[in-house]
């Protein structure tokens, strides 16, 4: 999907880095099905100390017990795209937190993947 501009929705979902779907990381299988959806785009990030529901805090700190670090999945995409995606995340996410944030996409665009199209700044080669 090329031309995301304007008013858009965030989608951004809070697991554990060891949270599975059928022996496969979640966050994983959330980004597939994001993909397989059409929608414009998803991204996994890890964090380094959090806690939720639980109470329990998760920290990359060396003499922690715990190694199931916090995990947010962050997808935006049009309002209608993504609310048609929620139900998957009802099947896929049994503990965590799921959010929507309205927000304004600024600039979209892919890149070229060939090699030698692109200089040195990320700016297309005359």
């Amino acid at each position: 999907m090329t031309g995301l501009t304007g008013r858009a929705l965030r989608l951004t979902v809070f697991v554990g880095e060891h949270d599975t779907w059928h022996h496969k990381p979640l966050y994983s299988e959330i980004v597939h099905r994001a993909h397989a959806a059409g929608l414009a785009g998803a991204s996994v990030f890890r964090g380094i100390e959090g806690f939720g529901a639980s109470s329990l805090i998760h920290t990359s700190r060396l003499l922690s017990l715990s190694e199931d670090l916090p995990v947010a999945i962050v997808i935006v995409d049009t309002e209608q795209r993504v609310r048609a995606f929620l139900p998957q995340l009802d099947e896929l996410v049994t503990e965590g937190l799921v959010t929507l944030d309205d927000c304004d996409v600024i600039r979209y665009t892919g890149r070229d993947d060939t090699p030698g199209e692109s200089d040195r700044e990320g700016k297309k080669s005359p």
